[in-house]
Protein backbone atom coordinates (compact mmCIF):
# COMPACT_ATOMS: atom_id res chain seq x y z
CA UNK A 1 0.00 0.00 0.00
CA UNK A 2 2.80 2.43 0.90
CA UNK A 3 4.68 1.57 -2.06
CA UNK A 4 1.76 2.26 -3.93
CA UNK A 5 1.11 5.64 -2.40
CA UNK A 6 4.83 6.66 -3.18
CA UNK A 7 3.82 5.73 -6.54
CA UNK A 8 1.14 7.60 -7.24
CA UNK A 9 2.81 10.81 -5.55
CA UNK A 10 5.28 10.41 -8.23
CA UNK A 11 2.96 9.94 -11.07
CA UNK A 12 1.10 13.15 -9.81
CA UNK A 13 4.60 15.43 -9.60
CA UNK A 14 6.23 14.22 -12.62
CA UNK A 15 2.69 15.28 -14.16
CA UNK A 16 2.66 18.50 -12.51
CA UNK A 17 6.03 19.40 -13.78
CA UNK A 18 5.70 18.43 -17.38
CA UNK A 19 2.24 20.93 -16.96
CA UNK A 20 4.71 23.53 -15.63
CA UNK A 21 7.61 22.87 -18.18
CA UNK A 22 5.03 23.26 -21.08
CA UNK A 23 3.47 26.21 -19.37
CA UNK A 24 7.13 27.74 -19.45
CA UNK A 25 7.61 27.17 -23.02
CA UNK A 26 4.59 27.68 -23.94
CA UNK A 27 4.66 31.50 -22.62
CA UNK A 28 7.96 31.84 -24.07
CA UNK A 29 7.08 31.69 -27.61
CA UNK A 30 3.70 33.71 -27.47
CA UNK A 31 2.66 37.18 -26.64
CA UNK A 32 1.54 35.90 -23.30
CA UNK A 33 4.75 35.39 -20.85
CA UNK A 34 7.55 37.70 -22.42
CA UNK A 35 6.95 41.29 -22.88
CA UNK A 36 9.39 42.93 -25.35
CA UNK A 37 10.71 46.41 -24.09
CA UNK A 38 13.14 48.48 -25.80
CA UNK A 39 15.97 47.59 -23.41
CA UNK A 40 14.98 44.16 -21.43
CA UNK A 41 12.10 41.69 -21.65
CA UNK A 42 9.31 41.71 -18.77
CA UNK A 43 8.89 38.32 -18.14
CA UNK A 44 6.11 36.00 -16.11
CA UNK A 45 7.72 33.28 -16.66
CA UNK A 46 8.62 32.81 -13.23
CA UNK A 47 5.16 32.11 -12.51
CA UNK A 48 5.11 28.39 -12.98
CA UNK A 49 8.80 27.82 -11.65
CA UNK A 50 7.81 29.76 -8.28
CA UNK A 51 4.50 27.32 -8.04
CA UNK A 52 6.69 24.26 -9.14
CA UNK A 53 8.69 25.13 -6.48
CA UNK A 54 6.51 25.48 -3.22
CA UNK A 55 4.38 22.21 -5.03
CA UNK A 56 6.73 19.59 -6.00
CA UNK A 57 10.03 21.10 -3.79
CA UNK A 58 13.51 22.57 -5.01
CA UNK A 59 14.92 20.07 -7.01
CA UNK A 60 11.88 19.79 -9.05
CA UNK A 61 11.95 23.98 -8.99
CA UNK A 62 15.43 23.61 -10.10
CA UNK A 63 14.65 21.85 -12.89
CA UNK A 64 12.01 24.10 -14.11
CA UNK A 65 14.10 27.26 -13.28
CA UNK A 66 16.76 25.23 -15.83
CA UNK A 67 13.44 25.50 -18.04
CA UNK A 68 12.87 29.18 -17.83
CA UNK A 69 16.58 29.44 -18.99
CA UNK A 70 16.39 27.19 -21.69
CA UNK A 71 13.59 29.41 -23.15
CA UNK A 72 15.41 32.52 -22.81
CA UNK A 73 18.03 31.23 -24.61
CA UNK A 74 16.71 29.61 -27.15
CA UNK A 75 14.60 33.19 -27.58
CA UNK A 76 17.41 35.75 -26.92
CA UNK A 77 19.19 33.86 -29.95
CA UNK A 78 16.34 33.53 -32.42
CA UNK A 79 14.92 36.62 -31.93
CA UNK A 80 17.53 38.93 -30.11
CA UNK A 81 16.69 41.71 -28.80
CA UNK A 82 19.54 44.75 -27.93
CA UNK A 83 20.52 42.95 -24.34
CA UNK A 84 20.29 39.51 -26.26
CA UNK A 85 24.44 39.50 -25.92
CA UNK A 86 23.65 38.81 -22.02
CA UNK A 87 21.24 36.08 -21.65
CA UNK A 88 22.92 33.82 -25.14
CA UNK A 89 26.39 33.05 -26.16
CA UNK A 90 25.28 33.04 -29.71
CA UNK A 91 25.04 36.76 -29.98
CA UNK A 92 27.99 38.63 -30.31
CA UNK A 93 29.21 41.07 -27.67
CA UNK A 94 29.17 44.39 -28.72
CA UNK A 95 32.52 45.19 -29.91
CA UNK A 96 33.49 41.79 -30.34
CA UNK A 97 32.75 39.18 -33.21
CA UNK A 98 32.10 36.52 -30.66
CA UNK A 99 29.47 36.04 -27.67
CA UNK A 100 30.18 35.24 -24.22
CA UNK A 101 30.15 31.98 -21.95
CA UNK A 102 29.07 34.44 -18.94
CA UNK A 103 25.93 34.49 -20.79
CA UNK A 104 24.92 30.59 -19.78
CA UNK A 105 25.14 32.20 -16.07
CA UNK A 106 23.06 35.03 -16.38
CA UNK A 107 20.59 33.35 -18.61
CA UNK A 108 20.51 30.18 -15.95
CA UNK A 109 21.83 30.74 -12.53
CA UNK A 110 19.28 33.05 -11.19
CA UNK A 111 16.22 31.53 -12.63
CA UNK A 112 17.56 28.12 -11.95
CA UNK A 113 17.91 29.57 -8.19
CA UNK A 114 14.05 30.90 -8.44
CA UNK A 115 13.25 27.21 -7.71
CA UNK A 116 14.64 27.64 -4.56
CA UNK A 117 13.92 30.83 -2.88
CA UNK A 118 9.91 30.66 -3.12
CA UNK A 119 10.22 27.06 -1.19
CA UNK A 120 12.64 28.03 1.50
CA UNK A 121 10.03 31.29 2.18
CA UNK A 122 6.95 29.21 2.36
CA UNK A 123 8.54 26.29 4.62
CA UNK A 124 9.76 28.63 6.84
CA UNK A 125 6.71 30.37 7.58
CA UNK A 126 4.99 27.33 7.64
CA UNK A 127 6.78 25.90 10.37
CA UNK A 128 6.68 29.16 11.88
CA UNK A 129 2.83 29.08 12.14
CA UNK A 130 2.58 25.42 12.32
CA UNK A 131 0.75 25.03 9.52
CA UNK A 132 -2.69 25.88 11.86
CA UNK A 133 -3.72 29.29 10.52
CA UNK A 134 -5.19 29.68 6.92
CA UNK A 135 -4.52 32.97 6.96
CA UNK A 136 -0.92 32.57 7.40
CA UNK A 137 -0.77 30.03 4.45
CA UNK A 138 -2.09 32.65 2.08
CA UNK A 139 0.59 35.16 3.27
CA UNK A 140 3.34 32.79 3.43
CA UNK A 141 2.10 31.78 -0.58
CA UNK A 142 2.33 36.03 -1.63
CA UNK A 143 5.80 36.27 0.23
CA UNK A 144 7.07 33.19 -1.57
CA UNK A 145 6.21 34.34 -4.54
CA UNK A 146 7.91 38.01 -4.47
CA UNK A 147 10.97 36.18 -3.27
CA UNK A 148 10.93 34.35 -6.16
CA UNK A 149 10.11 37.30 -8.40
CA UNK A 150 12.90 39.15 -7.07
CA UNK A 151 15.46 36.62 -6.86
CA UNK A 152 15.09 36.78 -11.13
CA UNK A 153 14.55 40.21 -11.84
CA UNK A 154 17.47 41.11 -9.09
CA UNK A 155 19.85 38.76 -9.69
CA UNK A 156 19.61 38.69 -13.62
CA UNK A 157 20.10 42.84 -13.56
CA UNK A 158 22.74 42.49 -11.00
CA UNK A 159 24.81 39.50 -12.72
CA UNK A 160 24.43 41.55 -15.69
CA UNK A 161 26.06 44.70 -13.93
CA UNK A 162 28.84 43.09 -12.41
CA UNK A 163 29.27 40.62 -15.70
CA UNK A 164 28.62 43.13 -18.78
CA UNK A 165 29.27 46.32 -17.43
CA UNK A 166 30.64 48.20 -19.93
CA UNK A 167 29.42 46.46 -22.82
CA UNK A 168 25.70 46.42 -21.92
CA UNK A 169 26.45 50.40 -21.09
CA UNK A 170 27.76 50.54 -24.33
CA UNK A 171 24.68 48.54 -26.13
CA UNK A 172 22.19 50.98 -24.09
CA UNK A 173 24.23 54.19 -24.83
CA UNK A 174 24.84 55.23 -21.82
CA UNK A 175 27.90 55.87 -19.52
CA UNK A 176 29.28 53.09 -16.87
CA UNK A 177 29.19 55.36 -14.31
CA UNK A 178 25.35 55.77 -14.77
CA UNK A 179 24.70 51.72 -15.47
CA UNK A 180 24.03 51.18 -11.53
CA UNK A 181 21.06 53.70 -11.89
CA UNK A 182 19.98 52.46 -14.76
CA UNK A 183 19.75 48.60 -13.78
CA UNK A 184 17.81 49.59 -10.34
CA UNK A 185 14.99 51.72 -12.93
CA UNK A 186 14.62 48.62 -14.52
CA UNK A 187 14.81 46.06 -11.35
CA UNK A 188 12.04 48.93 -9.63
CA UNK A 189 9.82 49.02 -13.48
CA UNK A 190 10.15 45.23 -14.34
CA UNK A 191 10.34 43.60 -10.66
CA UNK A 192 7.85 45.52 -9.04
CA UNK A 193 4.92 44.81 -11.42
CA UNK A 194 6.33 40.90 -11.76
CA UNK A 195 6.68 40.20 -7.88
CA UNK A 196 2.98 41.92 -7.66
CA UNK A 197 1.34 39.42 -10.47
CA UNK A 198 3.49 36.43 -8.70
CA UNK A 199 2.27 36.93 -5.52
CA UNK A 200 -1.80 37.43 -7.02
CA UNK A 201 -1.70 34.29 -9.45
CA UNK A 202 0.87 31.96 -6.54
CA UNK A 203 -1.94 31.84 -3.71
CA UNK A 204 -4.48 31.52 -6.09
CA UNK A 205 -3.09 28.29 -7.61
CA UNK A 206 -1.40 26.82 -4.86
CA UNK A 207 -4.12 27.14 -2.21
CA UNK A 208 -6.82 25.17 -3.86
CA UNK A 209 -3.91 22.45 -5.48
CA UNK A 210 -2.67 21.95 -1.91
CA UNK A 211 -6.73 21.67 -0.61
CA UNK A 212 -7.31 19.39 -2.95
CA UNK A 213 -3.96 17.13 -3.46
CA UNK A 214 -3.51 16.77 0.45
CA UNK A 215 0.06 18.31 0.12
CA UNK A 216 -0.14 20.35 3.07
CA UNK A 217 2.65 17.82 4.93
CA UNK A 218 4.98 18.32 1.95
CA UNK A 219 6.75 21.62 2.47
CA UNK A 220 7.14 20.65 6.35
CA UNK A 221 9.16 17.85 5.55
CA UNK A 222 12.29 18.32 3.20
CA UNK A 223 12.48 14.21 2.01
CA UNK A 224 8.71 14.58 0.58
CA UNK A 225 9.39 18.09 -0.79
CA UNK A 226 11.96 16.88 -3.18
Amino acid sequence: MKNQTNRSKRIQDMAFLSMFTALIFLLAFTPLGLIDLPVIKATILHVPVILGSILLGPKKGVFLGAMFGLSSLIKNALMPSLSAFVFTPLIPVPGSDTGSPWALFVCFVPRMLVGVTPWLVYTLFRRLSRGRNPGMRVVSLALAAVVGALTNTALVMGSIGVLFAESYAAAQGIPVDALMGFILSIVAANGIPEAIVAAVVTPAVCVPLIHALKLDVRPCVANRAV
